[in-house]
């Protein structure tokens, strides 16, 4: 079952609970396929990794509004946001713990032979691409800087 027809039978299930606002977060997910659907040209399908970055891209999109609300206090506002990042990130592989990301980071520095921050890019993009969907890219960087630094 590809990534539209699980949002289609999440919103049926949403709309019979009355849930709003796992309605309103699967109708954004919808609404980002149809597009990105449209931009490829045609009514082929997405493949995987486009469908992760596509699900990744609007949780992200969700935790930087929220960011901005908890800068200008609307609370209220940045509840609404990480909720629907809540129901979003359903669809998402499951995410790696910080140890798990670091083993691949350390394990990648040693293959690529990686002595410093000239060598940042290579490690995060062999990382980034292992890690596709698992970890996000920020996490990853932050670990990566941290190795590279030493």
């Amino acid at each position: 079952m590809g990534l539209e027809e699980k949002v289609m039978a999440e919103m049926k299930a949403a709309m019979k609970a009355k849930d709003t606002i796992s309605l309103e977060a699967l109708r954004a997910v919808k609404s980002a396929i149809l597009l990105a659907k449209t931009e490829k040209g045609g009514g082929a399908g997405l493949a995987d990794e486009d469908e992760i970055k596509l699900v990744q891209k609007l949780v992200k999109q969700r935790k930087d509004s929220a960011a901005i609300y908890q800068q200008q206090g609307r609370e209220d506002l940045a509840g609404l946001e990480l909720d629907q990042v809540a129901v979003i990130e359903k669809f998402l592989p499951e995410q790696l713990t910080e140890e798990e990301i670091e083993k691949v980071v350390i394990q990648t520095i040693d293959t690529l032979g990686a002595s410093g921050m000239q060598d940042m890019g290579k490690v995060m993009g062999v990382v980034s691409r292992e890690l596709a969907g698992q970890a996000d890219g920020k996490t990853i960087s932050t670990i990566v800087k941290s190795k590279l630094s030493r």
